[in-house]
């Protein structure tokens, strides 16, 4: 069980290595405005702000593995990264776009309860 909650934990991580380059690198290009359903306008005007979201989906997928180098010792840093992914979900998707419960809120709540089960 403990194998399979940290392989989950490590998709979350890779998943917000994903967002991060998207978010600051990606943003106002053909992909970034692909992903995230933005014009070319509203990319350019929010370029600066998508970097700095970017950034902390950064620091969040280092928590996480940073945790998962601990073993067993690194239960409170990965759940304390995994609890700040799920509200950080739910935040979005209340606030930016449904979607981001499924794709960000939800796999980090599984993680969480695997986490805590294991």
């Amino acid at each position: 069980m403990q194998l399979f909650t940290n392989i989950i934990i490590t998709i979350i991580a890779l998943q917000h290595i994903a967002f991060m380059l998207l978010e600051m690198f990606y943003w106002d290009k053909p992909l970034g405005r692909r992903v995230f359903g933005h014009s070319q306008e509203v990319a350019k005007l929010s370029k600066t702000l998508a970097a700095n979201q970017g950034l902390y989906n950064g620091f969040l997928a280092v928590g996480l593995f940073w945790g998962l180098t601990l073993g067993a010792e690194g239960i409170s840093i990965k759940t304390f990264f995994l609890a700040c992914v799920l509200i950080a979900g739910i935040f979005g998707g209340m606030t930016a776009s449904k979607k981001i419960l499924y794709v960000q809120a939800l796999p980090a709540a599984i993680g969480l309860a695997l986490l805590l089960l294991s």
